[in-house]
């Protein structure tokens, strides 16, 4: 047995689940999302929890069975309380602003970096080198994070470019000059 599959989902205050056929609807009060369940995965819905299981013992309904219970466990907790990510833009001249839902930075490049938001993701900018981005749906804010990171990835020698806020830099000694 999967040990995150066979936890139960405690459904939140606020939070209601409808089940039809093999798709699960989660609203709350930040919004809602769906999820479609495949294969020989059954789900049941009682008492304020949601519990998965399995028909059989094959691979793939293994890697699916908590599989299914993480991703519906991600959902109650961001149509309650949602999900951020931060970052930061480090060096000379690195700065971002914000027109209306698009994210223009200014990377070093001989030109701005324009970005537009997708729909369910909302952008702030605290200072003009602090970005962050904050939504209900994990995958969404994570892949947005990480697209806005790869516009200009942190380099070991100075640290420049934009990293996660918790992200520590590795920095590697640059070249000596000989005596």
């Amino acid at each position: 047995m999967s040990r995150i599959g066979k936890k139960p989902v405690v459904i939140a205050n606020g939070v209601k689940i409808n089940h039809s056929d093999n798709k699960l609807e989660v609203t709350g009060p930040k919004g809602s999302l769906s999820l479609e369940v495949t294969g020989d995965i059954s789900v049941a819905v009682e008492n304020n929890e949601v519990t998965f299981t399995r028909k059989d013992n094959v691979a793939k309904n293994r890697a699916l069975h908590g599989l299914y219970r993480a991703l519906l466990q991600n959902m109650v907790t961001g149509v309650t309380d949602g999900f951020t990510k931060k970052l930061d833009l480090v060096g000379i001249g690195y700065r971002a602003e914000l027109k209306g839902n698009t994210l223009v930075m200014m990377l070093g490049f001989s030109h701005p970096i324009v970005f537009n938001a997708p729909d369910g993701i909302k952008i702030e900018l605290p200072t003009a080198t602090s970005v962050v981005i904050s939504g209900v749906d994990k995958q969404l804010v994570g892949q947005v994070a990480a697209k806005i990171r790869s516009f200009r990835l942190p380099e070991p020698y100075k640290g420049k470019g934009i990293k996660y806020d918790n992200e520590v830099i590795r920095r590697k000694a640059g070249k000596t000059a000989s005596k």
